[in-house]
């Protein structure tokens, strides 16, 4: 995602200079002209056609395109944040691989037909799904509905925002469409393993205000999460977390390969 948002900047600072080159080529052209007709009127002593030539010259001069403000290689809003959410996940993947030991998996990234999940972590007390939010802000959730309210030093609100993706989808859909679809894959399969789903908010600065309806787990905290798996009541073995890490693998293989080729290879 950062790398084709990086290309969509230069494409677009391309674009720009493109404009800006051909303007520029224009306006050369326009000065080259009149000063073609200058000269050629005070050649043929033509004084007065000189002297409107000459400041039709002078005025031509001084209307040169500006060049465009260079970028300097300064990311986009969009770049930005997804920058932010590669910090939040390297935050949480940090934290779970000082706490946790080698009976526990990390797949970052999988994928499926419904979506991403940025974690899913694969240990002895259950499957977890992952979804990571690098919020400065303090988060409120009503249901699906998720609004960030980021205040300044002194306590006073100064935004107010709804949480979304690109797609409008807040993070518990973001979250609950792409597991769905994992527990659906995993269970026709004969792995029936419940999926916890939680959405972390890694900024130090991050809260969590008003809770309602929530329909997924809201943690304030890569350390909640780290207390949430300590007292998680699910079990899995070792072979049914062998088969499963392989059920997953497979599963976003597959979807890659999809988008690819766009078609269906054999599952």
């Amino acid at each position: 995602m950062l790398g084709d948002a990086a290309r969509r900047r230069r494409a677009a600072e391309q674009r720009v200079l493109s404009v800006y080159e051909d303007e520029l080529i224009r306006y050369r052209a326009r000065v080259q002209a009149v000063r073609v007709r200058r000269d050629r009127a005070r050649a043929g002593r033509r004084w007065w056609t000189w002297l409107r030539l000459s400041l039709t010259a002078w005025r031509e001069k001084r209307g040169i395109p500006r060049p465009p403000v260079p970028a300097a290689g300064h990311r986009t809003d969009l770049e930005e944040k997804i920058v932010a959410g590669i910090a939040g996940e390297q935050l949480v993947a940090t934290e779970l691989g000082r706490a946790l030991d080698d009976d526990w998996t990390l797949l970052r990234g999988y994928r499926n037909r419904r979506g991403e999940i940025d974690q899913l972590l694969l240990g002895p007390r259950g499957l977890f799904a992952i979804e990571v939010k690098n919020l400065n802000a303090t988060v409120h959730v009503d249901g699906d509905r998720w609004r960030a309210d980021k205040y300044d030093n002194y306590g006073n609100l100064v935004e107010q925002r709804p949480v979304a993706d690109r797609m409008g989808r807040s993070p518990s859909v973001q979250l609950n469409e792409p597991a769905d679809d994992l527990e659906r894959f995993l269970a026709e399969r004969g792995q029936p393993a419940g999926i916890q789903r939680v959405v972390v908010l890694a900024h130090r600065r991050s809260a969590l205000g008003r809770i309602s309806n929530p329909t997924v787990l809201a943690l304030a905290s890569p350390g909640d999460l780290l207390l949430l798996i300590g007292n998680s009541a699910s079990r899995l073995d070792r072979g049914q977390r062998a088969t499963i890490a392989a059920l997953i693998r497979r599963d976003h293989e597959f979807h890659g390969q999809r988008r690819r080729t766009g078609t269906r290879p054999p599952r």
